[in-house]
């Protein structure tokens, strides 16, 4: 596989995938969305309101920089929805208020975070199972065994040292706290960043645009889709941490987050079939989509809205993929056929 051209790395390369890799309007809606937020609730720009809006909104944004690896690759995971509120069970349960269990049991939940993953993964990649059927299926798995154990009512409680990651921060001038949740997000945004900037993530990309033609230049195609789903459930789990901070201990915490998350990827410009889309595109849309909600708030909009907002970004980004798929088909099939010279003297 050839290596990125200085072009395609450097500056310039950021700046031709904001405008021209399809990210660019998600910044220009989070703009957008500021400037009007900024005329109805001045007060949402004070220190202190702007770090409570980035501790809510990291959770969901390092979900969606999990999601991005499985959609750029082509694929889907509807589990993460139910993992995370898994994991807020499974926490709640084991620690049980006892600061001493804390680390053990989120190693516990790293661990199974990454064997949930590892299994979609390897089901999708080695026995052919659709990548839909797959995690729709992991997601009915996990909601069943939680209520099994549970017998339907979550017991247990979260330790003060659990609930810190979610709910606490640095204290700093001027901003007052730094949550420990934005920090994380940030460095799990600078990571996934340098990912996507090594080979994995080229390969990642061309196994999305064209799995036939990445396996032929050598690339192990279900390395690299297995691997996507293991980050995607690993950085579930790191976002069920940080929920846990201030959510209820119920099974229900996670509802919905899946495709709250596949939004906010596809309002970042990614497109649904991969192949196209830029991860720091897919957290920019995690960012617009929570501003969406608090602007939505502000005007005093029903929650009941989110649910059809979701369903139309999905629709039209559906619709836009679509459009360029067979943009790029019809253009290959308009390629002339070219055919190597006969030698002299051939009949």
């Amino acid at each position: 596989m050839s290596s990125a051209s200085p072009a395609a790395t450097g500056p310039l390369g950021a700046v031709r995938r904001i405008f021209g890799g399809g990210t660019g309007p998600v910044f220009v809606v989070l703009l957008t969305l500021l400037v009007v937020m900024l005329l109805l609730n001045p007060s949402f720009f004070q220190p202190a309101s702007l770090m409570a809006f980035l501790r809510n909104a990291a959770p969901l944004i390092i979900l969606a920089a999990g999601q991005y690896f499985v959609i750029v690759s082509g694929e889907f995971d509807l589990s993460v929805g139910s993992l995370v509120g898994a994991q807020v069970v499974i926490a709640a349960k084991l620690i049980d208020g006892d600061e001493s269990r804390t680390w053990p049991v989120i190693m516990l939940m790293l661990g199974f975070g990454l064997l949930v993953g590892l299994v979609n993964g390897l089901v999708t990649t080695l026995l052919k199972v659709p990548s839909f059927i797959t995690t729709l299926g992991m997601m009915l798995v996990l909601a069943g065994a939680i209520r099994l154990w549970t017998g339907g009512a979550p017991t247990g409680a979260l330790s003060e040292s659990f609930r810190q990651w979610g709910r606490m921060g640095i204290e700093v001038p001027v901003l007052r706290q730094i949550p420990y949740a934005a920090l994380i997000m940030i460095v799990i945004a600078v990571l996934t960043v340098l990912l996507m900037r090594g080979p994995y993530g080229r390969t990642l990309v061309a196994t999305g645009d064209n799995d036939v033609a990445a396996s032929f230049a050598g690339a192990q195609v279900w390395q690299v889709r297995t691997l996507a789903f293991v980050l995607s459930g690993l950085l579930a789990t790191v976002a069920g941490i940080l929920i846990g901070g201030f959510a209820g201990v119920t099974a229900q915490v996670g509802d919905g987050m899946e495709f709250t998350a596949i939004t906010a990827v596809v309002l970042g410009g990614v497109v649904l079939g991969g192949g196209r889309g830029w991860i720091v595109g897919a957290m920019a849309g995690a960012l617009t989509y929570r501003l969406l909600e608090r602007l939505l708030v502000q005007l005093d909009m029903p929650s009941t809205l989110n649910p059809t907002i979701q369903g139309v970004i999905i629709i039209l980004a559906l619709a836009y993929g679509s459009r360029r798929l067979w943009g790029r088909r019809r253009r290959r099939a308009a390629q002339p056929i070219t055919t190597k010279p006969q030698p002299s003297g051939a009949e």
